[in-house]
């Protein structure tokens, strides 16, 4: 509760500043850019004939910057699913347009679901692929891009981090996480990434590697991302995972409803571990192996704010004699201001 209590002062003062330099001045490159995103969303279990509210997240940011080179960001989550977080703190140096260096807190450069925003995501929950495996991902450190503007243009990026996550700053590492991520953009309409992240949570290291492609051909989105995780000693069996999905845009033009796009999804994963062990020393199954198949529809409102509402039904598939708790029917409502 204290720490709530925190995190909505920061808030407030900064409100209070950008309104104080907006009436100053409405054309400084430096006044301070407020943003936030807030998803409310229901959920009926038909496996279980129960349902929930949730608000999934209540996220506000501020960024802006300092100097010609020098941005920042800080970023707070004050309900996810129902707990408070300090997301995003950094400073960002840009001195080239073909180099910047990112210090603090921050999220991992890895991955194609997982760096996508709150937002921009195309369903309700993200793939097994985006939340299981990596699950947000962020971490305290340093991260260096290299952007590449001829031929075929790209994006490489190379970080090292504490590896506490984002609360734990203070002791002293002896081992360090880090990532590597090569982003291609063969046309406009098109992306592929490598990703490697190498993680030690506690005794034992975890490496992570990732493929991902997109294409947009008109309306027509595609995508699928796989990922194959390894265990030093083999102290675990390797997880694989993988999530394929296309979404069509349809777009209306009629009143306030912009577009509508039908969707439809299908992941899959093995069985997971998050590098812990149990009472016995024995690292066991976190996640268990799981396939669902999600479909539903997008309905996206004008501008100028993101307004979506996400309407997902989910099915799940478990090996046989393992008892099916998840199908459910979701309904989001997503603001972006």
């Amino acid at each position: 509760m204290k720490r709530r209590s925190i995190l909505i002062l920061f808030i407030i003062s900064f409100i209070h500043l950008i309104a104080a330099k907006s009436d100053s001045t409405t054309t400084n490159i430096y006044i301070p850019n407020i943003e936030g995103t807030i998803r409310a969303k229901y959920e009926y279990n038909s496996s279980l004939d129960a349902h929930r509210f949730q608000v999934r997240n209540a996220r506000f940011s501020v960024n802006g910057n300092i100097t010609p080179i020098t941005s920042y960001k800080a970023e707070i989550d004050l309900s996810d699913e129902g707990i408070t977080k300090m997301l995003d703190a950094y400073v960002r140096l840009k001195p080239y347009k073909w180099f910047n260096f990112t210090i603090g807190q921050q999220k991992i450069p890895f991955g194609t679901d997982n760096l996508r925003s709150p937002h921009l995501l195309y369903f309700a929950n993200r793939s097994f692929v985006g939340k299981q495996l990596v699950s947000g991902l962020r971490d305290v450190g340093a991260t260096v891009l290299l952007r590449n503007f001829t031929a075929v243009s790209f994006d490489f990026q190379a970080g090292v981090y504490n590896g506490d996550g984002l609360y734990d700053q203070k002791d002293w590492q002896k081992s360090v996480n880090y990532v590597l991520r090569l982003e291609a953009f063969p046309t406009d309409y098109m992306e592929v990434s490598l990703n490697y992240n190498s993680i030690k949570p506690e005794d034992l290291r975890m490496n992570f590697y990732d493929v991902g492609a997109y294409v947009d051909l008109g309306n027509l989105h595609l995508e699928g991302e796989f990922i194959y995780k390894t265990y030093a000693n083999d102290a675990f069996p390797a997880t694989k995972s993988y999530s394929t999905f296309a979404a069509y845009d349809i777009w209306t033009n009629k009143g306030i409803l912009k577009k509508i796009t039908p969707l439809v999804r299908f992941d899959s994963m093995t069985d997971n571990n998050k590098g812990k062990v149990n009472s016995l020393g024995e690292y066991q199954i976190d996640d268990i192996a799981r396939k669902r198949l999600t479909s539903g529809f997008t309905f996206s409102f004008a501008k100028p704010f993101v307004n979506d509402i996400r309407l997902n039904y989910e099915k799940y598939f478990f090996a046989e004699g393992i008892q099916n708790e998840d199908d459910k029917v979701v309904l989001e409502f997503v603001v972006r201001f």
